[in-house]
């Protein structure tokens, strides 16, 4: 009977082909929906996919794991099996692949950063676990929509054995906004080669707190620096499409905003500035960014301004960003920053409530995971989220998964991710980045640049000599050059005499993610010093490196992990060592590591030269040796005011006309203005002639600048272009930076540089808070930082 029954199915079968019934069958059954056909356009594909999608599909997409990464991974690998189980309805983000957050160890306060217990993923590895995640997303969950996977990328991709370039306030030095898209473009390849597809960078807050431990994540304190910064970064990172290309990836700018000036100059504090300020100072890098890149993501800040924390502020986030800058992308949360509207700002009483302000105010996607955006099936049904909202926020997410290609090729080429890593020519960058990010404080009777003939016994102190500090977002590079083995190698193959002793210890270790900070103690100290001076007295040149590392100058992400501070000084007994020093009479230069502006006004009164290295990356002692021995000439140029003493704060140069009337006891100048630099050669930099000295209010004029070399060296210079309004009917900066080049010049030469003058260089918000230029006259500067200035007169009318 079985035998006779399949005969028959094969009888009717056969003569419902030959009807024609049975290839219309096939095609029904093998049809591709329009979502996952890569010629469709993309507006068609998202609105394919997107009325596929259950309310819980949907809500899935706004979701990030991170530390739950436990739930998806079975002995450290990534788990299909385990996967289906915890999200049956799939994962929009997946935080830091690279990373082994997410056991058992890891609670709801988890730490923002590696405390050094577990050693990351490599790059195949990595890579692995990417393409296994995505294979699940793809092929196991039910309508295969793939990952975005986050990583941190602030001054290079943040990963085991990836290229560790300056840290950010270091590229912002450069002034040059080519060697940052370069710098970006290599971070970006080393993510995309291990999966990665999202960087969480870069940071844009303008900084106007030096006690702040973020402040070296920043590209200073001016807002047209760090646009200008931010654009070369975001070009690096993304191209110059939103189709993103195979070795690009997304990007997200940070914190919106207010971050970089909190109250106390403790980290989130809150940010009690007015309306005009932050349209006038905080906003522009987003504004400018939003319309003049690809940028995909922007991340609230954790702070509040005018009591409203950015991760409920629907006026900033909706009524700015989208409605008039026009921003198309994703707004993505800071880690915990809607929990924290419970936990922090009390503005919540349940998880609950902080997804309903959060997902009201615009924000897209929750990270590091799900915590109030859990509750908002709940919120819908309650009537007080409705799905059409949420339809709006997916199909921003899905547009941007279609637009970077992850449909199509989400997967790494795990045979090639280690290949990719830290090449040969991605290390030259690095010590190419470093050597153009330092900047030249103090030269005196030219101590330097060093000349092997003339330098005899060399001695080199300090621990991060040797210990080298990179920052902040840092991962393990492959290989860390430090100054002692750089100038250890110069001695032997230049023929002088080398020396090192440690000389001062600030902490006994330097683990950016541990909670805990142990001081080395004063009586350690005083044994070291002892020993550094003893040497010094048979030394005839001395190097002395000195500053910060990455746990006395660090994110404060938590009440138990702090890392801003209440006085800028050295930490320690770095003075000390210093003054004993220079008791000796020896020539002097001091090297400067350090992720925060700092008071060395003993150093720049007694140092013979001071080196501002920051934090240098990977090639730091190569780039130092370039620097030290003149194969390098610093051209760098500080993208922050250096304050003489807490005291005077805050100390940015584009201050108000009222501000900076005078103490009874001490200056309200800079130790160091911004924009300040020297070089072992000299410029000069002419008055700034107008093509059109007057112009209408819609107008626009150049302004013509010659820069001489008038050394004996060839060198940089970076000529600076600041606009004053004259008089406006309302208050105005006495300075504003409108325009920047770095130039190369040998001896003797000469560049006349042309800058544009645009009614957005002119404008600014009236009493009606509209954007408007003003008839009146300008005066137009032009030199080598916000000092040393030449100036022109503009008339507008």
């Amino acid at each position: 009977m079985q035998h006779d029954s399949n005969n028959g199915r094969r009888r009717f079968l056969a003569t419902m082909a030959a009807a024609g019934a049975a290839p219309t069958l096939s095609m029904a059954a093998t049809a591709r929906p329009t979502y996952k056909n890569p010629a469709a356009p993309v507006p068609k594909r998202v609105d394919d996919l997107l009325k596929r999608m259950t309310l819980e599909e949907k809500i899935a997409q706004m979701d990030c794991v991170w530390i739950e990464k436990g739930k998806v991974e079975d002995n450290g690998a990534f788990s299909a099996a385990n996967a289906v189980k915890a999200f049956p309805n799939g994962i929009g983000m997946l935080a830091r692949p690279s990373d082994r957050q997410g056991k058992s160890e890891a609670g709801a306060a988890a730490a923002a950063g590696d405390d050094g217990a577990r050693p990351n993923r490599g790059a195949r590895e990595t890579a692995e676990y990417v393409n296994a995640a995505q294979k699940w997303a793809l092929e196991q969950t039910r309508l295969g929509i793939p990952l975005f996977m986050h990583e941190e990328a602030l001054h290079g991709y943040a990963a085991r054995d990836a290229t560790s370039f300056p840290q950010a306030i270091g590229l912002a030095s450069s002034f040059d906004t080519d060697l940052v898209t370069r710098v970006f473009s290599v971070a970006a390849r080393e993510m995309r080669a291990r999966g990665a597809n999202f960087a969480l960078a870069p940071v844009v807050d303008v900084a106007r707190e030096p006690r702040w431990g973020r402040i070296e994540e920043t590209y200073g304190e001016d807002p047209h620096l760090s646009a200008e910064i931010g654009k070369a970064a975001v070009i690096g990172f993304s191209g110059t499409s939103r189709q993103l290309a195979k070795d690009k990836v997304l990007t997200t700018l940070k914190h919106m905003t207010g971050h970089g000036q909190p109250e106390s100059g403790t980290n989130i504090g809150p940010a009690e500035v007015s309306e005009r300020t932050l349209r006038e100072e905080f906003f522009p890098p987003f504004e400018r960014l939003v319309k003049e890149t690809t940028v995909a993501a922007i991340m609230p800040s954790y702070n509040e301004v005018g009591g409203i924390p950015s991760h409920a502020n629907r006026w900033m986030l909706n009524d700015v960003a989208r409605k008039e800058w026009g921003f198309k992308g994703v707004m993505v949360s800071d880690y915990m920053g809607i929990r924290e509207l419970v936990t922090r700002h009390k503005m919540a009483a349940t998880p609950k409530e902080a997804g309903y302000y959060a997902v009201k105010a615009g924000v897209d996607i929750e990270t590091p995971d799900g915590h109030g955006y859990r509750h908002l099936a709940e919120l819908v049904k309650e009537g007080r989220v409705s799905e059409k909202e949420i339809d709006t926020i997916v199909r921003r997410i899905l547009e941007l998964k279609f637009l970077a290609g992850l449909f199509e090729q989400p997967y790494a080429d795990v045979a090639q991710a280690d290949a990719q890593t830290a090449t040969t020519a991605d290390v030259a960058l690095a010590r190419e980045a470093a050597g153009r990010s330092v900047v030249l404080l103090k030269n005196d009777k030219g101590v330097l640049p060093l000349r092997a003939n003339k330098t005899g016994k060399l001695l080199l102190l300090g621990t991060h000599a040797k210990d080298t500090p990179i920052g902040g977002y840092s991962d393990i590079p492959r290989k860390v050059v430090s100054i002692h083995d750089a100038l250890q190698a110069e001695a032997k193959a230049q023929g002088f005499g080398f020396d090192y002793r440690e000389g001062v210890r600030i902490t006994e270790e330097r683990i950016w993610g541990k909670d805990e900070i142990r001081f080395t103690a004063p009586e350690v100290n005083a044994r070291l010093i002892a020993e550094a001076v003893a040497a010094a007295k048979s030394a005839d040149t001395i190097v002395m490196v000195l500053g910060d590392n990455e746990m006395t100058s660090r994110e404060a992400w938590a009440d138990k992990h702090l890392g801003d501070r209440a006085t800028l000084d050295l930490m320690g007994q770095q003075n000390d060592l210093a003054k004993a020093i220079f008791d000796l009479g020896k020539p002097t230069i001091v090297f400067l590591l350090n992720g925060r502006p700092m008071s060395v006004n003993l150093l720049a009164e007694r140092a013979d030269a001071i080196i501002e290295g920051w934090y240098m990356g990977q090639e730091t002692g190569n780039a130092a040796a370039d620097v030290l021995f003149g194969r390098v000439n610093p051209g760098g140029k500080l993208p922050v005011s250096v304050a003489r003493n807490v005291g005077q704060l805050p100390i940015f140069y584009n201050h108000k006309p009222s501000a900076r009337r005078g103490y009874i006891d001490g200056s309200t100048a800079p130790l160091y203005p911004f924009g300040f630099g020297l070089s072992y050669t000299t410029f000069d930099i002419s008055a700034p002639r107008l093509t059109k000295a007057t112009i209408r209010p819609d107008g626009a004029t150049q302004v013509e600048v010659d820069v001489t070399n008038t050394g004996a060296l060839a060198g940089d210079e970076v000529v600076q272009v600041y606009i004053r309004d004259d008089i406006s009917s309302v208050t105005r900066p006495v300075l504003e930076l409108k325009a920047f080049r770095r130039v190369t010049l040998q001896p003797g030469e000469k560049k006349t540089l042309v800058f544009d003058i645009k009614p957005a260089d002119l404008a600014f918000y009236n009493v009606d808070m509209r954007r408007v230029v003003e008839p009146g006259s300008f005066t137009i500067h032009a030199g080598p930082d916000s000092v040393r200035l030449k100036s022109v007169k503009l008339m507008v009318a």
